[in-house]
């Protein structure tokens, strides 16, 4: 199964592909990120994610993508950009027909490292140990999205399991 996790932002989205053949064989034949100029217009970084995501998808034709959910305490202005952000990468995933989990923070930390107020390092690290990866994936929003397609693979592997018994 090929899954494709993005962490959603305006100036950079996190992409990560993964290969899952079971349980203990994930594989990530590549990662990246998407980058946006700041000085652009909304509208046309918006449009970039667009068409870069729009690429991505066409490429690696996933059969399951995971997107995470926005969680912000701080700056209302940003969290307003990358929701509409967000809002694109959904559109695209939707209109290539992929079906989309969005599991909130907590949850991502919590399946991948078994704490949900696990540090940044810690998913990264873990993201490199789950994959058998030499280094931590980089850019650190790449690493993101490795981690949430791990957790497509996961919850893919249990509902896979349920349906049977």
């Amino acid at each position: 199964m090929r899954i494709l996790g993005v962490d959603p932002g305006l100036a950079t989205v996190g992409i990560g592909m993964i290969e899952a053949d079971g349980p203990d064989r994930l594989s990530a034949p590549d990662w990246c990120a998407i980058t946006t100029e700041a000085g652009l217009p909304l509208a046309e970084r918006l449009l970039e994610i667009q068409t870069d995501l729009k690429e991505i998808v066409a490429d690696f034709q996933p059969e399951l993508a995971v997107v995470e959910r926005l969680f912000f305490a701080v700056n209302t202005q940003s969290a307003l950009e990358v929701a509409q952000a967000r809002g694109v990468i959904l559109a695209v995933l939707a209109g290539a027909g992929v079906t989309v989990l969005e599991p909130a923070p907590l949850e991502l930390k919590l399946a991948i490292t078994g704490d949900g107020q696990a540090e940044k390092e810690q998913m990264q690290a873990m993201v490199a140990t789950i994959l058998k990866l030499d280094e931590i994936p980089t850019p650190a929003d790449a690493a993101d999205g490795l981690a949430l397609a791990i957790f497509g693979a996961s919850q893919s592997i249990l509902h896979d399991r349920l349906a049977r018994r």
